[in-house]
């Protein structure tokens, strides 16, 4: 029985369900949305969406990595056990360095490009070092060199990076002109020479390259960012704040068939602030409209994290009650009405502002529109009882009744 009213789910509301990507938790709004410098490692105190954690393993798997190759080359006999035990060295002193760094928390005062750069910078430092000690090793310095690179590509600024390898390059060149000054090997200073030419042509061309990576990622990631926002907006009410009569009711949906599926519980309340005509004839539409927001702010405060609560229309709103029997939603809706029948209203109402609510629970099997008239008729019979009330409907078995049995629980 619905009082004459309209059908709420009519055909204006009907939209199927993959039209609305839905989530059973009100978190958009404690959410707190990355800047656009942050996002791209610029801001300060960068690496807070990179936790130390994830750096150190980022960095001992590049370790762990040149290590590997170093060590075939060690099993092949193309290097001796020295340039191992200086890798080691150079690892072990590297990686207490940051230590230190993440200890005293300087980390947290650097911007996280800074901190990637140092990590690219000390990476190629090193490989040059065990370069010179083993020129065979400049078969390993071209790749890990663009390993490091692409490593830091989504933080670091290309023209630093361009930076960064025009050092590389003449670092490059002076262990070049080292070994010719102690070995005088004209062969040897070739093939140097060469690997130098390969990486004097590629590596800025990789990083000019990666930088159209890195203009496309920013770009994908905004657009990413505007569709959430949009999708969050589409979800909300604009005056209230609330999920809107559309996710709601979406929501209702989702979850009866969940119930249906899996045979959990469901709880449905329906929320109507009492005598809102005269708030809105005391206060006119303005301050009818704050103590809407008032009222879901406050409704919002006593419900449980899973709970699904939106406005349907006016100044009635929907409590979805997932995975939920009768008692702990009727406790929540009773917790919902004595807090807003206390809450210190405006000193221009000229009487307290309470709420109808009628709540029922859901019968396997049955409509969304049986469900909802159930828990909609309890919220009338609260009306017609005195109002600032919770009235429960239990359903009952098919042939039993034509009529549903019917409790209330009133703070009068």
């Amino acid at each position: 029985m619905f009082f004459g009213r309209k059908n709420p789910f009519s055909p204006t509301d009907a939209f199927p369900l993959s039209d609305a990507v839905m989530e059973f938790h009100d978190s958009s709004s404690a959410a707190v949305r990355p800047g656009r410098r942050a996002m791209d490692g610029l801001g300060p105190q960068g690496g807070r969406g990179a936790s130390a954690a994830q750096q150190w393993l980022q960095v001992l798997g590049l370790i762990g990595a040149y290590a590997l190759a170093l060590g075939g080359f060690y099993a092949l006999g193309a290097v001796d056990a020295q340039v191992l035990a200086v890798l080691a060295g150079l690892a072990g002193l590297s990686c207490l360095a940051f230590w230190g760094v993440f200890a005293i928390g300087w980390h947290q005062k650097l911007r996280h490009r800074h901190l990637k750069l140092a990590i690219v910078a000390t990476g190629l430092g090193c490989m040059l070092v065990l370069f010179y000690l083993a020129p065979v090793t400049q078969i390993l310095l071209a790749p890990f060199a663009f390993v490091a690179v692409a490593y830091g590509t989504f933080t670091i600024p290309r023209r630093t990076l361009l930076g960064l390898a025009a050092c590389l390059l003449a670092l490059y060149a002076g262990v070049v002109a080292l070994h010719y000054m102690q070995q005088r090997n004209a062969a040897l200073l070739r093939l140097e020479a060469l690997h130098g030419l390969a990486l004097l042509v590629a590596l800025p061309a990789f990083i000019l390259l990666m930088g159209r990576v890195q203009r496309l990622y920013r770009s994908l990631y905004h657009a990413g960012r505007k569709i959430k926002n949009i999708q969050e907006d589409a979800q909300r009410d604009p005056l209230v704040g609330c999920f809107n009569r559309r996710y709601v009711l979406a929501a209702l949906e989702e979850q009866k068939q969940l119930a249906d599926e899996s045979g959990i519980p469901l709880c449905l309340a329906v929320l109507d602030i009492d005598h809102f005509k005269r708030i809105n004839d005391e206060l006119g539409h303005l301050g009818g409209d704050e103590v809407l927001r008032t009222f879901a702010r406050i409704a919002q405060q006593g419900v449980r994290g899973g709970d699904v609560f939106g406005r349907y229309g006016g100044e009635e709103f929907l409590l979805i009650f997932p995975a939920t029997s009768l008692l702990p939603a009727l406790n929540t809706c009773e917790r919902i009405r004595a807090q807003v029948e206390s809450h210190a209203w405006s000193g221009l109402l000229k009487g307290r502002v309470t709420v109808s609510i009628g709540v029922t629970r859901y019968v396997l099997g049955e409509s969304v529109l049986e469900f909802f008239s159930r828990a909609d008729t309890a919220m009338y019979m609260a009306k017609e009882g005195g109002r600032n009330q919770v009235v429960v409907e239990e359903p009952v078995a098919k042939g039993d009744s034509l009529l549903p049995e019917s409790s209330a629980h009133s703070s009068l």
